[in-house]
């Protein structure tokens, strides 16, 4: 996958269908177990929430697909015995650095380097920005790291909207307990925010047809 912008601003998607993939999408709270994501949709958005902004373009996070049915069977154990997480086609983790330090902007610089064949020495003053930020006395890395995270959810929820594939976001889970089962994949670095489950809403969803319920638009949107 080229890491390029494209040099052709892409076609914009018709504003009506725009909206109707969000009223659409809700927290499904029921999968249909028989129901698969094709692969070349799931890779499409593994690739979409790679492609997350974040603070400085630092990617504070790991994202672990979990595919072993014994292991979804455990993590369904911490995570209040929902059904999502063993029916869903897909089950993906969303964890966030544990620390941020200077060997974290040294990988970014080297990898911006890399990707765009400049002088890692170029980018001096760019690192040092990040290093001051990095070393502030006070800074929460920590929540600073959710926060990107949570852009990366935000991300992967409108895309799998757009794909026409259902998610529900869940954080009705034991983090300490997903973790420990996802060690192999997070090691000591990273640790579990957030889970996603993807697929496609079972028919008898109790909750499918109910209306969507958000403040009116005046409420919360301001113009000044």
């Amino acid at each position: 996958m080229s890491t390029a912008p494209s040099a052709v601003a892409p076609k914009p998607i018709d504003t009506a269908a725009l909206l109707n993939n969000l009223h659409w999408r809700y927290a499904v709270k029921k999968f249909d177990a028989s129901k698969k994501i094709p692969a070349a949709t799931w890779q499409a958005l593994e690739q979409a929430t790679v492609l997350s902004p974040s603070s400085f373009g630092l990617q504070p996070w790991r994202f672990v697909v979990i595919n072993d049915k014994a292991l979804r069977e455990k993590l369904k154990g911490a995570s209040w015995n929902q059904s999502q997480v063993t029916d869903a086609s897909h089950l993906i983790a969303f964890a966030r650095r544990t620390h941020l330090g200077a060997e974290d902007v040294q990988r970014y610089i080297d990898s911006i380097a890399k990707t765009r064949g400049v002088p890692a020495a170029s980018l001096d003053g760019y690192k040092n920005m990040m290093l001051g930020f990095a070393q502030q006395p006070g800074l929460d890395t920590g929540l600073w790291a959710a926060k990107q995270v949570y852009i990366a959810l935000g991300v992967f929820l409108t895309a799998a909207a757009n794909l026409g594939v259902d998610a529900c976001p869940m954080e009705g889970i034991d983090p300490k307990q997903y973790d420990e089962l996802l060690k192999p994949a997070l090691g000591s670095d990273y640790t579990t925010l957030c889970v996603a489950a993807a697929g496609y809403r079972a028919s008898d969803d109790p909750v499918a047809g109910m209306a969507k319920v958000r403040y009116a638009l005046s409420d919360v949107v301001k113009h000044v």
